[in-house]
Parts: C-alpha cells; structure tokens; sequence
C-alpha cells in the first residue's frame, strides 16, 4: 500500500475553537491521546503529532503579537 493511499482526518477550524487543542472536546473517548496545543492560527495548517489528524485554520488572521 502507497502512503498516498491513506486517508487522513481533516478538521477545519475557525477563531472560536482557539486555542486548539487535540483531542478537541468532541474527540471520542476512545480515540484520546495526552492534550498538545497546536498552533494552527499562525501556521494555516498543522498536523497531530500523536494521532496525525490535520486542522486547517479557517478564520481571520490572528491580532498581537
């Protein structure tokens, strides 16, 4: 099997759901794996590195610094 092949969950997320954090509040329980804070706002997209989930920001560009 290719790694093309694999599917891949993708989470788009907006300004309400930072700071985001995987597993979000509606991970099922039996996918959890220990909390990482994910810095989606500044990237544009960022990748679970426990579960390999990628959230892709959709919102407004983020104020400050």
């Amino acid at each position: 099997m290719a790694a093309t092949d694999r599917t891949e969950a993708r989470v788009e997320v907006a300004e309400t759901d930072l700071p985001l954090h995987c597993p979000t509040p509606r991970t099922p329980v039996w996918s959890y794996h220990p909390r990482v804070f994910l810095d989606v706002a500044h990237a544009g997209e960022v990748r679970c590195p426990y579960c390999g989930t990628v959230y892709v920001y959709k919102g407004k560009a983020p104020k400050g610094h």
